[in-house]
């Protein structure tokens, strides 16, 4: 099944793809005006073939829902009302620190690292789910 994965933010949204078979996740791209998110989501959606959303859940540390985690829910919820495939929500509280650390060795500057980071992010969270999908 291929899954788009969406890492909301509130400046950048990343996106990260896998292959039908669900064994490579790649970073897709960032989004960085969330001018028309939903629409731009909708158009990578058909261009990319994809049959279900994994957007990451900023959860606090003992679990609970905070404010970010609300505000993620709620775009779930209106990209829920404009699309048919399924929306599921992952755990993305150690995304960006493994983006940090898969970035740290990239011969990049700061600013090439910067666009990456939230796709890898996104990388990150759509791995997690895929794992954990395994385990199921």
């Amino acid at each position: 099944m291929r899954y788009l994965a969406i890492d909301y933010g509130a400046r950048r949204c990343g996106l990260a793809v896998c292959d039908p078979l669900e064994m490579v996740v790649s970073p897709l791209k960032v989004i960085d005006n969330r001018k028309n998110l939903i629409n731009r989501i909708i158009e990578i959606i058909k261009a990319e073939n994809i049959e279900a959303v994994v957007l990451g859940l900023p959860l606090n540390m003992d679990n609970s829902t905070g404010r970010q985690a609300k505000i993620v829910k709620e775009f779930g919820r209106r990209l829920e009302e404009q699309i048919v495939i399924p929306i599921h929500f992952q755990d993305e509280r150690l995304s960006s620190f493994a983006a940090k650390q898969k970035l740290a060795d990239a011969k990049l500057t700061i600013k090439e690292k910067r666009k990456r980071f939230d796709a890898i992010a996104a990388a990150y969270i759509l791995e997690s789910f895929l794992e954990q999908k395994k385990t199921k």
